[in-house]
């Protein structure tokens, strides 16, 4: 008898988990038709999402070069990280924040009003990614463990987490480019952050590996991890495509939360090692890059 429900307990939990697989994959294909059909109805958003998945598709492409050779010197790791910073800080100064003062003074604000809500955005911006940093679990590639309960979690969940925080603010930023109605800015602001995106796709990948990941699992996650940013382009289009009024605060908080990132994870992590210098250049290198995209296109 016992031995009998031995054998139909495997049976019984397989078709449970089989059942459980089928109502998922269900959910996910009624949850896509529905995005879809949104997708079709706002434009805007659609094309926000199309900027996000090029973000994406550059991370990905950033990766390959782990499955033919994993090593990368400490200082071209270093000028990458100083490299991503300068496009991102020059996407804030070119692509955001100027945009949003302009969009503000154009709604009928004044100087100050302008300045004045333009300073709350990002501020707000940053205060979220500062909360969602202290909340979410997650782990550096050099300064290790941080959050709640993260010694709980598997390490790779804890980069998953960290590498989301990070490109969070970059899949924002382009949603609300697009959500601006300007598509010259609002492409030079997503070649940029595509740009930047390759070598970052690239340190992620050579730092899981250099983590003990295999190699083929160091690449798989280095390419989702560029998923977050078509999500969080089309969060930001479609919050700002609400109404107009919330163009200049989505463009500031997409601002503070990308200046976040470069103050409390990027350059922190590039100069840790002893290669100021190299990542100070890197740093100057993109925001130059990012700026002449900016000013050439938009």
């Amino acid at each position: 008898m016992e031995a009998k429900r031995s054998l139909t307990r495997p049976a019984a939990w397989r078709g449970r988990r089989l059942v459980g697989l089928c109502i998922v994959a269900a959910g996910a294909v009624a949850v896509l038709l529905q995005g879809a059909d949104y997708l079709a109805a706002n434009p805007t958003v659609a094309a926000a999402v199309a900027g996000g998945l090029v973000a994406a598709l550059a991370t990905a492409l950033g990766t390959l070069p782990v499955m033919f050779s994993q090593r990368l010197s400490d200082r071209t790791q270093d000028t990458l990280f100083g490299f991503g910073a300068g496009v991102m800080l020059a996407a804030c100064s070119f692509s955001l924040i100027i945009p949003g003062i302009a969009a503000s003074r154009a709604a009928g604000a004044g100087a100050w009003q302008a300045g004045g809500v333009m300073a709350a955005a990002i501020l707000l911006g940053a205060a979220a990614l500062l909360a969602m940093e202290r909340l979410v679990p997650h782990e550096h590639f050099i300064k290790g463990v941080e959050g709640q309960k993260s010694r709980k979690l598997r390490r790779t969940w804890l980069f998953v987490f960290a590498i989301a925080l990070h490109n969070l603010p970059e899949g924002l930023a382009i949603g609300v480019g697009y959500a601006a109605s300007d598509p010259l800015r609002a492409g030079a602001l997503t070649a940029g952050i595509a740009i930047q995106d390759v070598p970052e796709g690239l340190v992620v990948a050579v730092a899981l590996l250099a983590a003990g990941y295999r190699r083929a699992f160091a690449v798989a996650l280095g390419m989702a991890s560029g998923l977050v940013e078509p999500i969080g382009a089309g969060l930001g289009a479609a919050v700002v495509g609400w109404s107009t009024s919330l163009l200049p605060w989505g463009l500031g908080f997409a601002a503070g939360a990308m200046l976040f990132v470069i103050s409390h994870e990027i350059i922190p992590e590039s100069h840790r090692k002893g290669h100021e210098a190299f990542a100070t250049g890197g740093l100057m290198l993109g925001f130059v890059i990012m700026m002449l995209l900016d000013t050439a296109l938009g």
